[in-house]
C-alpha cells in the first residue's frame, strides 16, 4: 500500500519579498558666491541663470552670498572690530553651513576680483574638505584665467575643486535684455555636468566627514 504525504504551502506576503525602502540623502546645501561687487557688474545676470538651474534639482538646496552685500576690509585681523564682526556675521554662518560652493567670477586683468579674495581670506575652516565649482564670465577668455588662479587658492584652503566649469565668453552679448541666454543648449549641458560632479563630491565628502572628521 502506497502512502503519500501532503504539504501545505504558506503564501508569502508580497510586501515581505520587497527590499526595504532606501532613504534618500538630504539635499546638499550649495552656496553660490557672487564674486564681483563692481558698479554696473554683469554678475547678477549670470547668477540668475545659474540659480534657476540649481533650483531645478531636487538633490540641491541653494543659498547665495553676494560680495556686494558684505563690506570686509582687506586688512585681516585675528581680533576684528565690532563693525567687521558684524559684517562677518552676514556671511560666515552661510559658508559654515554649506556642503559645497559654486563661485561665480568675472576676470579682471587676468585675475579674479579683490572682493572675492577678501571674502575667501577672512575664512579658513569654512572651506575645508568641501568641493568648489566655478562659473566664470568675461571677454574672449570667458574668465577661465581667473578660475585657474582660484583653483590654487582653494587648494591651499584644503578645498576640492571639481574639474568641469561653465564659462561665458563675450558674456554681455550672450544674454538678451531679459537675462535669458540666447543659445542655452551648450551652457545648460555644461552646467548639468558641473553640478553632477559637485553633487558627487559634496555627498562623498559629507558622508566621509560624518564617519571621520577631516584632520588636514
Amino acid at each position: 500500500m502506497n502512502s503519500t504525504t501532503s504539504t501545505t504551502e504558506v503564501p508569502v506576503p508580497v510586501s515581505a519579498s520587497l527590499p526595504a525602502p532606501v532613504a534618500l540623502p538630504a539635499p546638499l546645501k550649495i552656496v553660490v558666491i557672487v564674486g564681483s561687487n563692481r558698479e554696473g557688474r554683469f554678475g547678477p545676470v549670470v547668477a540668475e541663470w545659474l540659480l534657476s538651474r540649481i533650483r531645478d534639482r531636487a538633490d540641491l538646496a541653494v543659498d547665495v552670498v553676494d560680495t556686494a552685500d558684505v563690506h570686509l576690509p582687506t586688512a585681516l585681523s585675528h581680533s576684528p572690530s565690532a563693525e567687521v564682526t558684524a559684517e562677518l556675521g552676514k556671511v560666515t554662518p552661510h559658508l559654515a553651513a554649506a556642503d559645497a560652493f559654486v563661485v561665480l567670477t568675472p576676470e579682471y586683468n587676468h585675475s579674479f576680483p579683490a572682493s572675492l579674495k577678501t571674502l575667501i581670506d577672512w575664512h579658513f575652516h569654512e572651506w575645508r574638505a568641501k568641493p568648489v565649482a566655478f562659473v566664470s564670465y568675461g571677454g574672449l577668455s570667458g574668465g577661465l584665467r581667473a578660475v585657474e588662479q582660484l583653483r590654487q587658492v582653494f587648494a591651499e584652503l584644503h578645498a576640492v575643486t571639481v574639474r568641469d566649469t561653465v564659462s561665458f565668453h563675450n558674456a554681455g552679448a550672450s544674454f538678451d535684455d531679459q537675462g535669458r541666454h540666447k543659445d542655452p543648449s551648450a551652457p545648460d549641458a555644461a552646467v548639468k555636468v558641473m553640478l553632477d560632479q559637485l553633487a558627487w563630491w559634496g555627498l562623498a565628502l559629507r558622508e566621509a566627514k560624518s564617519v571621520r572628521p577631516y584632520g588636514g
